[in-house]
């Protein structure tokens, strides 16, 4: 029997990450990427096909157009998340969004993650922190904290697979479905609570509401103050109708 691509998938993700305690050389991650790369839709038992709108949209209450953003719509659909693997090392799901559904920003703290989009489009809104070190802002998400932006465009599906640092390559990120899609992430090491490694959600914060009329970002360099890519975010919990719902896997299993 071959070997599927989700364990070859698994195969290169075990040598990779059980061999480093941190961020693996590049070589090491361009082999996963690659791994990732030849996984296929159907290759995890999914279908590209289009699945029920059953109303919604890029519409708000009053009716307006809605926009790109990295907050979660009104009346969100739920997102389904397709568990493949975990261990200590690293882990393998896929999140399934319909249409309009967005996951809002949120961060990996000290982990590296390869994201492909397997089908659809998939607007990415993506920063990394000004001062990554920080260790009181490190120990405080729910704080003020200013951020980069990174990335801010839609992806179509084939694309090239993503690799984000822990603090470079837009490690705090958001998605916004545009069309039905999919996508399989790799995270190493996975969120653990245990160990400090929690899933902090964030939204923006205008510049206005610093009262003193400064927002420091001068010490950051002369002209980012002028620079529209530098933004505060602030932790927050995200609304109720933001649901993640554990979904049933049926593509081919991993065998550790």
């Amino acid at each position: 029997m071959s070997t599927t691509a989700v364990q070859k998938l698994y195969d290169v993700c075990k040598a990779t990450f059980s061999a480093s305690s941190g961020v693996p050389s590049a070589a090491a991650l361009e082999r996963v990427r690659l791994a990732l790369e030849n996984v296929k839709a159907l290759d995890v038992g999914l279908e590209e096909e289009e699945q029920p709108e059953r109303g919604f949209g890029f519409f708000g209450s009053n009716g307006e157009t809605g926009r790109h953003s990295s907050m979660v719509p009104r009346w969100s659909p739920p997102i389904s998340y397709l568990h493949l693997y975990e261990c200590e090392q690293f882990s393998m799901g896929i999140f399934c969004l319909p249409t309009s559904a967005a996951i809002p920003l949120h961060n990996h703290p000290g982990m590296t993650v390869l994201s492909r989009l397997l089908y659809g489009s998939v607007h990415v809104r993506a920063y990394d922190w000004v001062n990554p070190f920080d260790e009181k802002l490190n120990a405080d998400p729910s704080r003020p904290r200013l951020a980069k932006l990174v990335v801010d465009h839609v992806l179509t599906a084939p694309c090239e697979t993503a690799v984000l640092y822990p603090t470079t390559g837009g490690n705090i990120h958001a998605f916004t479905a545009l069309t039905p899609c999919a996508l399989l992430d790799v995270l190493a090491p996975p969120y653990s609570p245990a160990t400090g490694r929690h899933c902090t959600y964030y939204h923006n914060i205008p510049r206005a509401v610093f009262s003193d009329g400064s927002d420091g970002l001068q010490e950051n360099g002369d002209n980012a103050a002028e620079n529209p890519n530098y933004e505060w975010l602030e932790g927050f919990q995200p609304p109720e109708d933001f649901v993640v719902q554990r979904g049933i896997y049926r593509g081919p299993k991993v065998v550790p």
